[in-house]
């Protein structure tokens, strides 16, 4: 087994996973710490070392609120160490591979963690790489800046590095890109065969990456676990990205938040600091995210998917049935049909011909999975390209077992793709590691050929997965029964995502 690999900084040397056919190797270095002089820079390149660097354990998460103090279903399901170290030097990435040397070639698949670009790490259980590694796949997990460390931005950081003024997470990313690109033939992985995938944030980050310019070249294939979000009743201003001026704004209003004047003072401070300001900041500011800074970020990612902006490769993308529901705000049918006035116009009347616009909880009217809706609409507007690229489409809706009967609620699948059941407290039965099994197949096969179709472990064919095309809606539902293809005919969808489409580009679909 491959258990030393030289990268172009120095020679590391990892453990055997629990499968000793596969190699772990944690917290390689891809970049220098982003301590005093390259706090809010782009990721500087990494130093030299000598000898043998042992990469034996994950390296501290990313400054951010301490995991694990509260009580809500995160915390309980993988965030459950209060005690994990963190610190601001957090630029690190792991490695499975079962490679037997560097001329295996083997396909890679880099992913992005999850959480709304505030809170996230590498290291959380579901995240373990050893189930899709033995399945010949060298999986790569990559660590990056969040929050204030990572999103800020302010006049005076712009002033002084106008090529890399803000976006500084996203930035990280794609310097572990860059570094898999230079460096993963050394642990038996194609740098020509290279799929980005992410989850919530971590999509988000992947629909970002697909359109920027600079990223070409550094992955073949994407993957977009519920990272396409939009409410199709209403602007997320957390979504839609923010223009430079108004985050530098937001970042002056900050720096006074801190009590300090100039970058070199904000420099100075200790990050923990930073960090406690910030908790309180959020409390009555908005957070800082990704912006259109028109360096990295030129203009909403999501927008960009729609006009054919972005780098033309395959893409996998779905979500969980019970996330992101979006609802029209009203008291009553009177305050619905006023509602769907303002949001339709003219078409008003044909969306309230639908039952389920009638449909009414706590909430609101018309439930609707704002991620299906964008998903979808992305799908059908690829379409529409001169030469679309293959795309697949993907929804998860088993009845996640336990006393708080969750649904399959938002990044509850993760489990199932990395097929890390296992480290997970919930009663998961047969049923439900077949599942994984599945899903953690079509995951492989999709990295290895841009086709998520194959046999199943014994040789026998699994279910056939097909594209989602205008006219063929394919979608493969995995649920309790397994995975299960089937084909959306769905009048009320297709109004949704029509108007989705619309609203975003100002163009009828």
């Amino acid at each position: 087994m491959l258990r030393i690999a030289q990268t172009e900084y120095g020679i590391v040397r990892g453990l055997p996973a629990p499968d000793p056919r596969v190699t772990a190797f944690k917290g390689i270095p891809f970049a220098a710490p982003p301590i005093g002089i390259n706090r809010w820079r782009a990721p500087q390149p990494c130093n030299n070392w000598e000898g043998v660097r042992d990469a034996f354990a994950f390296a501290p998460i990313s400054v951010q609120d301490t995991p694990g103090l509260g009580t809500d279903i995160y915390c309980r399901e993988w965030h459950v160490d209060a005690d994990i170290p963190i610190s601001e030097d957090s630029l690190y990435l792991n490695i499975w591979t079962s490679a037997a040397g560097p001329m295996d070639r083997l396909p890679v698949l880099v992913f992005f963690f999850g959480g709304v670009l505030q809170w996230g790490y590498t290291s959380e259980m579901e995240l373990d790489g050893e189930r899709i590694a033995r399945r010949g796949v060298v999986v790569v997990t990559v660590n990056y800046r969040l929050a204030a460390m990572g999103f800020l931005a302010h006049p005076e950081i712009t002033a002084e590095q106008p090529d890399a003024p803000a976006n500084f997470g996203n930035l990280d990313q794609q310097a572990g890109l860059r570094w898999v690109k230079h460096n993963i033939a050394a642990f038996g992985g194609n740098p020509d065969n290279v799929t980005v995938a992410g989850q919530s944030a971590g999509g988000f980050s992947v629909m970002a990456q697909m359109a920027d310019k600079v990223s070409e070249g550094l992955f073949h294939k994407a993957i977009v676990f519920s990272g396409m979000i939009r409410n199709p009743y209403e602007t997320d201003p957390l979504i839609i990205p923010k223009s430079l001026r108004q985050a530098e704004q937001e970042g002056v209003d900050f720096f006074s938040y801190l009590g300090v004047r100039t970058l070199a003072e904000a420099r100075a401070l200790d990050a923990f600091y930073i960090r406690e300001k910030y908790a309180e900041y959020a409390q009555t500011h908005p957070r800082f995210m990704t912006c259109i800074d028109g360096v990295f970020c030129k203009d909403d990612s999501y927008k960009a998917f729609l006009t054919h902006q972005r780098h033309r490769v395959p893409v996998l993308a779905g979500n969980t049935l019970d996330e992101f529901i979006g609802y029209i705000r009203a008291e009553d049918d009177t305050t619905l049909r006023e509602r769907a006035g303002e949001l339709f116009g003219e078409r008003a009347e044909l969306f309230l011909d639908f039952p389920q616009a009638h449909e009414k909880s706590d909430e609101g009217y018309a439930p609707a999975n704002g991620v299906e809706i964008a998903v979808k609409a992305a799908f059908r507007a690829e379409q529409r390209s001169a030469s679309p690229a293959p795309c697949y489409y993907y929804r998860f809706e088993p009845d996640i077992p336990g006393e708080d009967h969750p649904g399959a609620f938002h990044s509850s699948d993760l489990w199932f793709f990395f097929e890390t059941l296992a480290k997970c407290t919930r009663p998961f039965r047969g049923k439900h590691y077949d599942l994984a099994r599945h899903m953690c197949n079509y995951i492989s096969n999709f990295v290895k050929t841009g086709d998520p179709n194959g046999p199943d472990d014994d040789g026998s064919p699994m279910p056939r997965w097909a594209p989602y095309q205008s006219e063929h809606r394919a979608e493969m539902v995995f649920g309790d029964d397994g995975a299960a293809p089937s084909v959306e005919n769905n009048p009320y969808m297709r109004f949704l995502s029509e108007h989705l489409y619309r609203e975003t580009t100002g163009k009828d679909l």
